[in-house]
């Protein structure tokens, strides 16, 4: 088992890890805050948006987008940090984001409020096109989860967490995805956040198991990382792209008042031997 340390603590319901430039963004759900920090753990504050879900993607320009879930709106962080609308998503309630590397930005959500009670009910997956356009591209996806883009921008890989699965869809030049299909299939497995390696395998944290798996296509498990405590999300980074960075917390309940012990919230890196690719 790889050995984690860890970089940041006392935080709290932690997420959406995204490594860029020479740091690594992380959001804090709890704080309402997208923080970035170095591999040493100091940090700032970035942004702050008062967002339950709070996730982050960069743009192919180096511009950094964020779902305010609760406004239903995509935002745009500029280089001076002001935040501006990048998308009218129509609605609240949205989750995950990822880029493209030619810019599509994908967000997903249910169709059910999870901290309500309500039963889950299959949600979607919008595209937002470079030229602001937003459509429906996937359905039946029961809890909508983290999602990935291979390095080649063919491939879109979504994570159902109910579905214990990994969704896979091609890329069609203008965005849209066909050929769904079962990725991988994941047994008792929840994936949370991922990210893809060079090797076109995939990283994703598990909340429940309290654990980060590697899977390639197909559902073979190449690589497990055993945490004390819920993964939430992760994503490869470092100079050298083999640092696995995991957002993780004592998760409590979906219904409770704090879903995360407060605190709680850490992030962990791991040494690993296959770099990062594609986004996030």
């Amino acid at each position: 088992m790889n050995e984690t340390r860890v970089v940041l603590d006392g935080r709290g319901l932690v997420e959406s890890p995204r490594w860029h430039g020479d740091r690594l963004y992380f959001s804090d759900w709890s704080a309402g805050e997208v923080v970035a920090t170095d591999p040493a753990g100091r940090s700032e504050v970035v942004a702050r948006v008062a967002s339950l879900p709070l996730c982050t993607a960069w743009l192919p320009d180096g511009r950094m987008v964020i779902v305010d879930s609760a406004a239903g709106r995509l935002l745009v962080r500029g280089a001076d940090g002001s935040l501006a609308t990048y998308a009218d998503l129509g609605r609240p309630g949205w989750n995950d984001v990822v880029a493209d590397g030619r810019g599509n930005v994908y967000v997903n959500r249910g169709d059910f409020d999870p901290m309500a009670g309500e039963q889950a009910r299959p949600g979607w997956v919008a595209l937002v096109t470079p030229d602001g356009e937003l459509r429906q591209v996937a359905d039946d996806v029961l809890f909508p989860n983290g999602m990935a883009v291979t390095a080649d921008n063919s491939t879109l890989i979504v994570a159902d967490s109910f579905r214990s699965c990994l969704l896979g869809f091609d890329i069609a030049g203008d965005g849209t995805l066909a050929n769904r299909r079962i990725w991988a299939e994941l047994g008792d497995g929840a994936p949370d956040g991922i990210c893809v390696d060079a090797e076109n395998a995939v990283w994703y944290a598990d909340v429940p198991n309290r654990r980060c798996v590697r899977v390639a296509e197909g559902g073979e498990v190449r690589q497990t990382i055993g945490l004390d405590r819920g993964g939430f999300a992760c994503a490869l980074g470092g100079t050298a792209g083999t640092t696995l960075f995991i957002t993780a917390a004592v998760w409590q309940g979906m219904t409770e008042t704090e879903m995360v012990r407060p605190g709680s919230g850490q992030v962990l890196a791991a040494e690993v031997a296959v770099p990062g690719a594609g986004w996030p």
